[in-house]
């Protein structure tokens, strides 16, 4: 899981979740996964947050953060 206490993210991001290649979302709202990743379903603002090694349990990394 990602330490989010280290990040500085934007206050509408209540969602992270990280794709199958590597790469960390914030999410507005809850998103949906799909084959390799996340997302947003047109609801809701994502913000791409850092890149890291690829996650065989990628499908695992949803997280609700914030308010």
């Amino acid at each position: 899981m990602l330490d989010v206490s280290k990040l500085d993210l934007p206050d509408w991001v209540h969602w992270i979740a990280q794709d199958a290649n590597g790469v960390w979302w914030g999410y507005e709202c809850e998103p949906l996964q799909y084959d390799n990743g996340w997302y947003e379903n047109e609801v809701g603002r994502n913000i791409r947050i850092l890149s890291l090694a690829v996650n065989s349990d990628w499908q695992k990394s949803l997280q609700k953060v914030g308010d």
